[in-house]
């Protein structure tokens, strides 16, 4: 019988979360001009398989939820073992961050910084709404295209505008979705005293904001294929993202006709279905395109 210490710290991990944010890898993968493929696999390892678990087992440690969370409908209570991983994890992956360059390892380190701040009862910059929203719309986005994209690269080619336009993309599709993970925990945020950007959107405003900023982010897809003389690429992309925008107006429909439907249930088919048309599109874009 597995030791439930052992499973508690590996459910709160929650390591298929760290597939929900590949699609910004793979962007980067998709649209770097010449690919260092020996940096490109440590990235991946250090970002996917270190980085973002640590982050979720320290949001986890310091959240304590007892209502579900994402990907977890019954969280087991944490323990000082999570909290341990969640350490070991995060220097493993800067340890492993040097053998790219000391760059990297810098970002891997700040991206670290921000995600105890986010949960750290000391910090919790999650409490405040705009400030939450910011941290995760830049750094889980363009922060983590760009870092991911110069890294990789076998060549220095500068800031560009198709890549300033890549991140902010990345950052719009990661922020879209921001405000709907937090929309069935109103109450349960509320006990600690976090003011979320759903709780201060409402249920309606949450759907309105994310609703336009995904619209905004499919513009910039638009002009960033369009400066590229590849629109078929743009095309691709809203056809993978008929199912998100189907389910999306299903959701927001029902919530508005009954908040009861603002639920873990509702959250977690969004999350997969956007999640699973965003990798198939990107995975495509880098492997097929």
């Amino acid at each position: 019988m597995a030791n439930p210490n052992v499973k508690s710290v590996f459910l709160h991990l929650r390591l298929p979360f760290s597939l929900f944010l590949l699609p910004v890898f793979l962007f980067a993968l998709a649209t770097v001009p010449q690919l260092n493929i020996a940096n490109a696999i440590v990235v991946f390892i250090v970002l996917h398989l270190f980085t973002y678990p640590a982050s979720n087992g320290y949001n986890s440690y310091f959240d304590k939820d007892e209502g579900s969370i994402a990907l977890i409908k019954n969280p087991p209570k944490v323990n000082y073992a999570l909290y341990l991983t969640s350490v070991s994890l995060e220097w493993f992956g800067v340890l492993l961050a040097l053998f790219v360059n000391w760059r990297f390892c810098v970002g891997v380190i700040f991206y670290n910084f921000l995600s105890k701040a986010y949960s750290h009862p000391s910090v919790r910059l999650k409490k405040y709404a705009i400030i939450s929203f910011l941290v995760v719309f830049i750094f889980q986005g363009a922060f983590i295209y760009y870092m991911s994209f110069f890294v990789i690269s076998n060549f220095n080619f500068g800031f560009t505008v198709d890549v300033f336009l890549a991140g902010f993309i990345c950052s719009c599709l990661i922020g879209a979705t921001y405000p709907l993970t937090q929309i069935y925990q109103h109450k349960e945020d509320g006990k600690r005293g976090d003011k979320t950007l759903s709780m201060k959107l409402g249920y309606k405003g949450s759907f309105i904001f994310s609703g336009l900023l995904f619209l905004f982010g499919t513009v910039l897809m638009f002009i960033y294929w369009k400066n590229n003389h590849n629109l078929k690429n743009f095309w691709i992309f809203i056809a993978c993202g008929l199912p998100v925008i189907g389910f999306f107006v299903f959701w927001l429909t029902a919530v508005w006709k009954d908040q009861t439907a603002a639920n873990f249930k509702n959250m977690m088919r969004m999350t997969l279905i956007s999640s699973s048309a965003m990798l198939i599109y990107f995975s495509w874009l880098c492997f097929f395109a």
